[in-house]
């Protein structure tokens, strides 16, 4: 069961997953998580290597080369368990292919496992994963205009993401957040995220570990009034993170997302109102309109004119 749910959400999500291979990025790793196999199963190639088979084909696998890849299988299938999107099931199958890899080379040629190791170094350094594009109603904020913000309007609730760039779990929780924000975001609720790899002091006043170890990357927090609310992961007493998963089911149940926005769509239509009546107050009133003044000469006029006659 746990291989075959990975397998049915790959090919459900087939199209979109063509579409990312097709990225320089994932074509460059997909090449070199396949580097070993293609070496050992190349003609012209493998003939040259060396191996501990009985038979002594150097093209086929040999029985440590089999132990290492089901070992590899294995990970990769704990791993996805706790993935939530397809980004991070094709992430985790290349991030510990590359893994095995050097393993394997290493193994083969401590000169081709230094090659390879060195390859992986320059991609690492030189290529990112692309990030999401896709529609969203997330506001950005800096050091310096988070604070204002969330404290501007005490009826508007503020969901904000501490995320960092080259944190792969926060590059795949991208797309999950814009999608949420997509679903809820109104005037009572909104989005923001703040990006702690960037802004130091952000993540010192908030207390978000941007450690590469940490598992509080990416960490959502509920303000309300300015004030943090509830965290998700939660931080232990020895500022641990707690694991939790970041599906969209979670962040729904646990944050209230259905009743706050329910609540915010009250608050929506008291703005209207109120605003109408702004509106209506902001044009003079129309003055009524005033009976002539006679005269007072004419008056004296006219009446002398009736004595005569």
């Amino acid at each position: 069961m746990a291989l075959l749910t990975p397998l049915l959400a790959f090919l459900y999500h087939l199209p979109q997953v063509y579409k990312w291979l097709l990225k320089p990025y994932y074509v460059a790793s997909l090449f070199m998580s396949i580097g070993f196999l293609m070496i050992r199963k190349t003609p012209g190639i493998c003939e040259h290597l060396s191996t501990q088979r009985e038979d002594g084909n150097p093209c086929d696998f040999d029985w440590r080369e089999v132990e290492i890849l089901m070992f590899l299988s294995a990970i990769v299938m704990m791993k996805n368990r706790r993935a939530i999107t397809v980004e991070q099931h094709v992430g985790n199958i290349i991030l510990f292919s590359k893994v095995a890899n050097v393993i394997l080379f290493f193994r083969l040629d401590i000169r081709m496992g230094l090659l390879y190791l060195t390859l992986c170094i320059v991609f690492l350094m030189t290529c990112k994963p692309p990030l999401y594009m896709g529609p969203e109603y997330i506001k950005y904020f800096s050091d310096k205009t988070i604070d204002d913000e969330l404290e501007r309007d005490n009826r508007v609730t503020w969901i904000v993401e501490f995320f960092a760039n080259w944190s792969p779990e926060c590059q795949s929780f991208a797309a999950v957040y814009a999608d949420l924000s997509l679903k809820y975001n109104c005037a009572g609720l909104k989005f923001g995220k703040v990006d702690i790899g960037r802004y130091g002091d952000v993540s010192k006043k908030y207390k978000v570990s941007t450690s590469p170890l940490s598992k509080q990357l990416p960490s959502l927090v509920l303000f309300q009034g300015g004030k943090e609310v509830m965290r998700r992961p939660q931080v232990d007493k020895k500022c641990r993170a707690v694991s939790w998963s970041f599906t969209e089911e979670n962040i729904i149940r646990e944050f209230n997302l259905n009743e706050l926005y329910q609540k915010s769509k009250k608050l929506n239509k008291s703005k209207g109102d109120r605003g109408d009546k702004i509106n209506e107050s902001q044009f003079p009133p129309v003055p009524e309109e005033e009976e002539p003044e006679v005269d007072a000469q004419e008056e004296e006029t006219e009446t002398e004119t009736k004595k005569d006659k």
